[in-house]
């Protein structure tokens, strides 16, 4: 595949509830596409084409047709190209695509990609039902109080049907997470506290949400917004020229994969029950993207992340990735491998959980983060000496399902 290069971006800080604030959507993405163009020293007249990824701001605010507000942030915008790209958490990874795919034409050189989503503005319970909006509404789990965690329990019985499953191993997992989240300074839970019996069956300082997920099993509702710059190897080596540095020493976006599965969690169960992985299609996105790189599998990564929305995403996600065989992922668990120090540390970030997951800005901030690791400029959270990073990114019940090798190498 062409080289499409990273040029940088800019994540917000997705502990703020920006309501209580009394800033709206259009604030939220304004002073991130700013912050973002002023680190990477881009003048609005550079950029020539944009993509906003965005599941749900018409049911949380009202708003849609997003694409219009880039014309408002900087009067240079106006004219600009613009589209709104939604698949539920994946969002953001459908933006990148479609950026990338205009820089693969020739239609353009200099892409922003921006993910966006304020969630924080309505109680918990109408989060859950706006959420609600990625199954197929009227046809499964209408009889849960949260859809989504009874969604994933239900795949967490299938998995421990087929497999096995302990909850000590998700609860792992979560541990992991929420302490990378505490060396990342944008991460939303990088306060938190926690107790002895906090990741444990403790139905106190842990109570079950819906069956297999318990609190800590989940990730968060979040306000926030992330945005990068994508440019063709013409443009990247242009911008590389003008700061003085090597285009090669610029992340790149080596493979990708991307793959729909039907809607209905059932279908995809009973599609499956004949294949190693519980999730054949999340499989096969990421062994594109490996095959796009010119790779063969997790030994060529440094580094992974990957969706969590919940701690049995992850699980099968170490499986899928192929850092474990089908049904084995417990081994890399106890073994430290996905830990910090471990031979592919997984979620060095905190992911979805730790971090938070505004929804349409999760792929973007996965992204950006990959990049901020094979860049060597992750900070507290930094990889040693990460050149490859794998990136697995999921909208609804395993339905869009969107996978990417970043390097520099």
């Amino acid at each position: 595949m062409p080289d499409i290069y990273i040029l940088g971006g800019h994540q917000s800080d997705f502990a703020e509830n920006w309501t209580r604030q009394e800033r709206s959507l259009y604030d939220l993405f304004a002073d991130t596409l700013k912050q973002g163009m002023a680190k990477c020293a881009l003048d609005a007249t550079e950029i020539q084409v944009g993509h906003v990824g965005n599941f749900v701001a018409e049911l949380f605010t009202g708003q849609g047709m997003l694409g219009g507000f880039f014309g408002h942030v900087d009067r240079a915008f106006a004219g600009m190209p613009a589209a709104r790209h939604e698949g539920a958490c994946a969002s953001g990874s459908l933006a990148i695509l479609a950026a990338m795919a205009d820089i693969e034409s020739g239609r353009y050189d200099l892409a922003c990609v921006l993910g966006i989503e304020l969630m924080r503005n309505v109680s918990g319970h109408q989060a859950s039902e706006n959420l609600g909006a990625a199954i197929w509404v009227g046809q499964e789990r209408q009889d849960a109080t949260f859809i989504w965690p009874a969604m994933f329990s239900d795949l967490a019985d299938e998995y421990d049907r087929r497999y096995g499953l302990k909850h000590e191993h998700l609860a792992e997992i979560g541990r992991i997470n929420f302490a990378n989240a505490k060396r990342n300074p944008n991460a939303q839970t990088r306060g938190w506290q926690f107790e002895e019996g906090s990741f444990a069956a403790n139905d106190d300082l842990n109570p079950v949400v819906e069956g297999w997920m318990r609190r800590q099993d989940c990730s968060q509702i979040s306000d926030g917004a992330a945005v990068l710059f994508l440019a063709s190897a013409k443009a990247a080596k242009a911008y590389a020229d003008r700061r003085g540095i090597a285009a090669d020493s610029l992340p790149r976006i080596k493979g990708w994969g991307h793959r729909v599965a039907p809607m209905l969690m059932q279908t995809k169960l009973e599609d499956s029950k004949h294949h190693d992985y519980v999730l054949p299609w999340t499989r096969a996105a990421i062994t594109d993207a490996y095959a796009r790189a010119g790779v063969s599998g997790p030994e060529a990564l440094d580094a992974i992340e990957t969706h969590d929305c919940f701690t049995i995403s992850e699980y099968m996600a170490i499986e899928h990735f192929g850092i474990t065989a089908p049904g084995e992922a417990w081994k890399a668990i106890e073994a430290g491998r996905i830990a910090p120090g471990g031979d592919i540390p997984v979620n060095a970030s905190g992911g979805l959980m730790g971090t938070g997951h505004p929804v349409g800005a999760t792929g973007v901030r996965m992204m950006l983060d990959a990049a901020k690791q094979v860049s060597g400029t992750a900070g507290d959270y930094q990889v040693p000496g990460a050149r490859n990073v794998g990136l697995f990114n999921v909208g609804g019940s395993g339905t869009t399902n969107c996978a990417f090798v970043v390097g520099t190498d």
